[in-house]
């Protein structure tokens, strides 16, 4: 929860109003104490829905339909005034997060509380359809989790069975993922209870796995699989998936009513007052949300509301009466009831952006100072570039933490960032070895962590201690695309040689094993190791020369050993082409090879910003801030940020914080200056296509030959 803006009123239908629940593109939703002292759910639609008289009758239509619903498991509406310039309803409040918040903060629910949850929610369906009504819009954003049971929410889109649709032709009505397949078609299917049916069973599976049954990604797609594909229940536990399995039937009238779903779900299960049924920390959660609640101040009244009248259809309720007049106090509320009330109305007052902190861990004094400053200048640019737009929702704050490449150092920083709850998200380390003790110092923190230069262990997404982990540079691996895609469709060869150095630090085991199993052309393939300490660079060409090879990998990290490699391919008359990886292209290698150098091939995950037209306007503000053009890694680096501000803008105000950056980031993408930034939504692993670069020796320098899935065989001769 979140404290109220200046421009917020104070009492809205004589509830007082105590704190912001959540906003976004349809309105927001207060926290108040009603006249009686209860504490109260406000949600006030914004005045352009509203003008929508399509929409205002939708609103009407929720009203009424929540109005008739007295169940234990619904949220009834207490108070609304379907008819006010932005119109409202108050529900009582529920403190207890929704399954999504739930689920994705705290993980999969165990199997009994999965049953329980079926069980409750099970009856509310049947209170809901014995009323002639269907939600249409069952998901876990919709459903509460009290201590007692869950509670189902938001009549938004729940209408009289069989009455006509206020949405345009041909839209879906439903939230892709949980939408049943009638819903989704548009041959004039109609959708009824059991659509809620279906949708429950989405729900319940997402419950037990932490994902739907329909997989993620664009919504048109998880539309097609709901209508055309069986459901992905593979890690449901076993108890639960002869329920689900019933509730997923393609054909409506396959499945089961509410009423059989209970018995299915009910056996043995507590009684609706037990509440032991939520797993740890869940009900911690929720009673720190109550204590808060209950010890937050009623502030100044700044607005007086008229006495209430009644609105047809809610009995047994006081509601706001159309047209009911208002008493104005104060400046800025006196505007927001007066603005439009002629052209002499004061302006709005500025709307105060919250800021939220971003911090960057990076070795600026040690042995990657160079890698860590670019770092810091893309991000600090990012950042200057988002608080500059004028439709910028809240404003960003880079903290800049030293670890100067040292263990100890680092270990110490990423406790001082997580343990500052101003801190929503970090980018680095910008040094590998550092990597694994940030990852686990992050995962509890519930901190993301986004990798931007560094590597990522293979078996990080599969950690959950590592969960919060979001590698925006590709696995290492992905450095021997560019060499099979060059070594097949550029410059085809059917014998490729790779050496493998041990000596000058660790070898490039990703990249070997990749060649090793797919070599290009599907050709042969010979390695050449040296040994640590070896230097038989001469006695190495003579062997993959004498075996045929014509083109040549060198698989090392050292840039000064790659240089004598170079050397020795020169000496001993190689005509094939030669090829390395980032970690050996270095300056160092063409002032150590010479002329050696010249016509090399390095495969590498970082781009060339001033050959990237999109990149001008960064390149052209680099240069103005810093006196030069950005180093590598800065372009990443900015565009982590762009990522972290596009995941922050998805989410609704009070959703932007640690938990909903975790959870929504890996279903965000960025089209970044360097690459696209998307996310596999089960793994979490970076979307691949066009994520590695190839740059050529050219005069001394390294040139820029771009994606390497974009490199034409004219420009490799």
């Amino acid at each position: 929860m979140r404290p109220l803006t200046p421009a917020d009123p104070a009492v809205i239908g004589g509830n007082r109003l105590l704190g912001r629940l959540g906003s976004g593109g349809m309105g927001t939703v207060y926290l108040a104490r009603s006249a009686a002292g209860t504490l109260v759910a406000v949600k006030v639609i914004r005045a352009d829905h509203a003008a929508n008289p399509d929409f205002r009758a939708r609103f009407r239509r929720e009203v009424e339909a929540a109005g008739q619903l007295t169940g234990r498991w619904v949220v009834p509406v207490v108070a609304a005034d379907p008819q006010a310039r932005e119109p409202w309803l108050a529900t009582p409040y529920v403190p207890g997060p929704s399954l999504a918040e739930a689920v994705g903060g705290y993980g999969p629910l165990p199997v009994r509380a999965v049953r329980i949850l079926g069980a409750r929610l099970t009856e509310a369906l049947a209170q809901v359809h014995a009323a002639g009504l269907v939600h249409r819009d069952v998901k876990p954003g919709n459903i509460l989790l009290a201590p007692d049971g869950p509670r189902l929410i938001d009549f938004g889109i729940a209408r009289a069975e069989g009455a006509l649709t206020l949405t345009a032709a041909d839209a879906v009505l439903g939230t892709p993922g949980y939408l049943a397949p009638e819903q989704a078609r548009t041959d004039g299917a109609v959708a009824g209870a059991p659509s809620d049916v279906f949708s429950l069973g989405c729900v319940l599976a997402y419950a037990a796995t932490g994902h739907g049954p329909f997989g993620g990604g664009h919504a048109a797609a998880v539309v097609y699989r709901t209508v055309h594909d069986e459901p992905e229940l593979s890690s449901l536990p076993p108890e639960l998936l002869g329920v689900v399995l019933a509730c997923l039937a393609k054909d409506p009238a396959a499945r089961p009513t509410p009423g059989e779903l209970g018995g299915l779900l009910g056996a043995d299960l507590p009684a609706p007052d037990a509440e032991d049924w939520l797993p740890p920390p869940l009900p911690r959660l929720i009673a720190e949300r109550s204590t808060r609640a209950l010890d937050l101040p009623v502030p100044e009244p700044t607005r007086i509301d008229a006495p209430q009248a009644a609105v047809p259809g809610l009995t047994r309720r006081r509601l706001l009466g159309a047209g009911a007049g208002l008493a104005v106090i104060g400046g800025p509320v006196a505007w927001f009831t007066t603005r439009d009330r002629g052209r002499g109305a004061a302006p709005p007052p500025a709307r105060a952006l919250a800021t939220h902190t971003l911090a960057l861990q990076a070795d600026l004094t040690g042995p990657g100072k160079e890698v860590g400053q670019a770092h810091e200048r893309g991000m600090k640019l990012a950042v200057e570039r988002h608080n500059s737009r004028p439709d910028a929702a809240f404003r960003l704050a880079l903290r800049v933490a030293d670890d100067g490449g040292d263990a100890a150092r680092a270990a110490q920083v990423v406790g001082e960032l997580a343990a500052d709850p101003a801190v929503l998200a970090l980018v680095g380390p910008t040094w590998d070895a550092a990597v694994p003790a940030l990852a686990v110092a992050c995962g509890p923190a519930d901190l993301a962590l986004l990798l931007v230069s560094t590597d990522s262990p293979e078996n990080a997404t599969t950690r959950e201690e590592w969960r919060t982990l979001v590698a925006t540079r590709p696995a290492g691996d992905q450095l021997a695309l560019p060499v099979i895609d060059y070594f097949h469709r550029i410059h085809p060869v059917q014998h490729t040689a790779l050496v493998e150095d041990v000596d000058g630090g660790e070898p490039a085991y990703p990249v070997v094993r990749a060649l090793q199993q797919n070599p290009p052309s599907a050709g042969r393939f010979g390695v050449h190791r040296i040994p640590a300490g070896g230097s038989d660079f001469a006695g190495v060409v003579r062997a993959l020369t004498g075996a045929g090879a014509e083109g040549v990998v060198y698989a090392g990290t050292s840039p000064e050993r790659a240089a004598r490699m170079a050397r020795a391919l020169t000496e001993g008359g190689f005509q094939g082409r030669r090829m390395g990886i980032q970690l050996a292209m270095e300056p160092a290698f063409l002032a150590a090879a010479g002329p050696a150098a010249e016509g090399w091939l390095f495969s590498s995950l970082f781009t060339d910003p001033l050959a990237v037209p999109a990149a001008a306007d960064f390149v052209a503000a680099h240069r103005t801030a810093y006196g030069a053009p950005p180093a590598r890694w800065a372009t990443e680096a900015y565009d982590a940020v762009g990522l972290l501000a596009a995941t922050l803008t998805g989410l609704e105000e009070e959703r932007r914080d640690r938990a909903g950056v975790t959870r929504r980031i890996f279903r965000t993408a960025h089209e970044g200056l360097a690459k696209p930034l998307s996310f596999d939504a089960n793994t979490h692993v970076l979307t691949r296509v066009g994520t590695a670069h190839l740059y050529e020796v050219a005069t001394g320098a390294f040139h820029y030959l771009g994606r390497y899935t974009e490199v034409k065989p004219a420009s490799g001769r």
